[in-house]
């Protein structure tokens, strides 16, 4: 009897241990410190009762950050104004969290980017709907966007949508508005 009820506790301690998440079909994870977070479906744990995406640490201490991502296609949005909207709940977040969005070209690397940094995701927070603006330049190639996590804690995210916008302001940086030489002279 001893050993059964021994057996079964290893069994369950084994089992938690082996918590997983599978990665949502399209998203795959990345970052710095990719390994140190369990990302993936967090099965009804969404605003509405339904599924979540979550990133959660899994060390006491992390210098680095993951992100669970996805790229597409810029077709739909090039020579346009887009909002990239989307739901976050945190627990715990020690130092920083947000959704990003990034606009790439062929030549020329990042086109525009926002990752929330300065206006981050802290603590613990209900759902909360974030949004980031950019602009698509014609020469886009690829959008890659996601939900990301600095440090310690937990973050689900939902329902993350893309919108054309007018007259809205951008939250991002145009990456090529700040590669142009400036001040050369160190005079201004």
């Amino acid at each position: 009897m001893k050993k059964s009820i021994t057996f079964i506790a290893t069994l369950l301690v084994a089992g938690i241990l082996l918590l997983s998440y599978d990665l949502p079909k399209g998203w795959y994870k990345a970052g710095s410190e990719p390994d140190k977070y369990d990302m993936g479906i967090a099965k009804g744990a969404g605003m509405n009762g339904k599924n979540a995406a979550i990133i959660k640490s899994k060390s006491k201490k992390i210098r680095g950050f993951g992100t669970l991502m996805q790229n597409a296609t810029p077709d739909k949005y090039a020579g346009k104004r887009v909002r990239m909207s989307g739901y976050v709940k945190s627990e715990n977040v020690e130092e920083w969290a947000g959704l990003w969005f990034r606009v790439d070209g062929a030549q020329k690397g990042s086109l525009a980017f926002d990752n929330m940094y300065d206006r981050h995701i802290k603590g613990t927070t209900p759902w909360t709907k974030y949004e980031i603006v950019l602009d698509v330049p014609e020469s886009a190639t690829n959008l890659a966007y996601g939900a990301l996590m600095g440090g310690t804690g937990t973050i689900w995210f939902d329902d993350i949508r893309f919108e054309i916008v007018e007259n809205v302001p951008v939250t991002g940086k145009d990456i090529n508005a700040s590669a142009k030489p400036t001040n050369l002279n160190f005079e201004e």
